[in-house]
């Protein structure tokens, strides 16, 4: 597969879905402190997602990027696979 300069090489999220669920956002705090993003989606949006993870938990982080500064939200710390699955969710508009 050739990547042009100008494609986007990571996901996109899909529209949120009529009955999508509703995550709670939280201002960040140290969650996990050596917690390492494993998956983002595009920074070509104005909504990032990203899933970190670190000694068996994991959380998801949104940053909004307006106008030159950056309003960042988090999840609560869950174990790996409930975040993978909400990550999933995410990708596909199932929840927002």
């Amino acid at each position: 597969m050739v990547i042009l300069p100008d494609e986007c090489v990571s996901p996109h999220v899909a529209m949120a879905q009529r009955d999508h669920v509703r995550l709670e956002w939280r201002r960040p705090y140290q969650a996990l402190e050596r917690a390492r993003p494993v998956a983002w989606t595009c920074f070509c949006r104005a909504t990032v997602y990203e899933l970190l993870e670190s000694a068996g938990q994991a959380f998801l982080r949104r940053t909004v990027q307006l106008d030159g500064r950056h309003e960042v939200h988090e999840t609560s710390v869950r174990p790996i696979n409930e975040a993978r699955t909400i990550w999933t969710a995410l990708l596909t508009g199932r929840t927002r």
